[in-house]
């Protein structure tokens, strides 16, 4: 499997991510191959514009039913609003996987 080299994002946690509020990213299997210590470039998922780069610090596994607090303060939302978030995007889904990045830069 090829290292990925790009993350794209809803415009809409573009500001958290740029402020540092948000650290992670939960995902699906289909994108649990990213690196630690690698960094990607990141863009918008509604118009490709790249806005940062991002060095991948971990990427556990999670199971839905698992997420907490914790991990809603590092999304910079409330556990409520996460869980909908993640049932929005991969509905149904239990096996998930946190990806924690840290900002390197802005484009």
């Amino acid at each position: 499997m090829t290292q990925p080299t790009t993350m794209t994002f809803f415009e809409r946690f573009e500001t958290d991510i740029l402020s540092g509020k948000k650290t992670i990213t939960i995902r699906d299997e289909s994108e649990n191959n990213y690196v630690p210590g690698s960094t990607v470039t990141v863009s918008t998922l509604e118009g490709g514009r790249e806005f940062c780069r991002l060095t991948i610090l971990s990427v556990e596994p999670i199971l839905f039913t698992e997420l907490a607090d914790f991990h809603a303060e590092q999304e910079n939302m409330t556990l409520a609003v996460l869980k909908a978030v993640i049932q929005d995007i991969y509905p149904g889904i239990e096996q998930l996987y946190v990806v924690s990045y840290k900002l390197v830069g802005q484009l």
